[in-house]
This record gives structure tokens, C-alpha cells and sequence, in this order.
């Protein structure tokens, strides 16, 4: 029986072997359909636009360094209220690759993902990225759980509710 591929949302393959030395910008944009299977990926609503921009750089023995950044336009519902909201995210990218086989020396390299016969897909680094990225407890901006304090980093001042038994325990 013939092993099937998955058919990936947003697919574009770049030939390792065809980078400059010097790197190139690779500049990615999704089409409507590629938005709208994402959207159902992420599991969000909607996704209205993703757009990347990569430079890629050789490294380490035929491997690939990839850099940049990602902007999604998307729509998301908020845990608290229910209620579809709009956001913009920018999202940084740093992914690394080796060929298969390629002997690893340090940590950054063992955390290396694997050059697929030559190519790596940039589209599916950019969904994978945003899909990591993504809140999964998404909240509108400003928006709160009704008693609920969040955590501000600093140390609030909430009494203990142990402070009471404290006090009576001390009389």
C-alpha cells in the first residue's frame, strides 16, 4: 500500500542547493484559499492575511539558517466573553536545518530540523511558527474574568485566606 502525504495549507518549497552563499529574502504571502484552510488548522475563525519574510542564509556543512518575521491578520473568540475579536500579531522566526545524517555538535544544532531531500518548505515553517505563536486562552484586549485577578508581576497585595485564622488562632 502507498504511504499518502499530507497536502500542507501553505506550501512553498525552497531547493537548499539554490541559495546564494550570501543568503536571499524570501517574501510570503497565503491566498484566500490558503487562508481559509489555515483558519480551520489553527482552529479560529477566520485568518485575513499571513505574510513572511525570511532570509535565508547557508550554514554548518549544507544546512539552512532561516530568520525573519511573520504577520498574520486574524480573527480569534475570546475565552472571557464569547465574542469574535480582530487582531494583528507579528511574530519573530528563527529555525535552523541539517541535512539528514549531519553529525550534531552542539545544542543549537541538536535542536536543527531535518533537510527533506534538498528542500525545505518555507510555507509550512511559517504555519508551524504562527501555530506554536498562537494564545491558546485568546482574551480581547482589556478583557477580564469577573473577579479574577491577573497577575501583574508584581507581588499584589491580596490577604492570605488564611490571614483570618491567623489572627483568631493568635487571641
Amino acid at each position: 500500500m502507498k504511504k499518502r502525504m499530507p497536502q500542507l495549507e501553505f506550501s512553498r518549497p525552497l531547493q537548499v542547493d539554490r541559495v546564494p552563499k550570501l543568503g536571499s529574502t524570501e517574501k510570503l504571502s497565503a491566498d484566500p484559499e490558503e487562508l481559509k484552510a489555515l483558519a480551520r488548522r489553527f482552529k479560529i475563525p477566520s485568518l485575513h492575511a499571513l505574510t513572511a519574510e525570511i532570509r535565508a542564509t547557508p550554514w554548518r556543512g549544507g544546512g539552512m539558517k532561516l530568520e525573519g518575521h511573520i504577520t498574520a491578520d486574524m480573527e480569534q473568540v475570546s475565552v472571557v466573553s464569547l465574542e469574535p475579536f480582530r487582531e494583528t500579531v507579528s511574530v519573530p522566526l528563527a529555525r535552523y536545518f541539517l541535512p539528514h545524517g549531519a553529525v550534531v555538535d552542539n545544542e543549537q544544532e541538536d535542536d536543527a530540523d531535518p533537510i527533506d531531500n534538498g528542500w525545505i518548505d518555507l510555507g509550512e515553517v511559517v504555519a508551524e511558527t504562527l501555530a506554536l505563536d498562537l494564545d491558546p486562552y485568546p482574551k480581547k484586549p482589556g478583557e477580564a474574568f469577573p473577579g479574577h485577578v491577573e497577575d501583574d508581576g508584581e507581588d499584589a497585595k491580596v490577604p492570605s485566606p488564611f490571614a483570618a485564622l491567623a489572627a483568631k488562632k493568635d487571641t
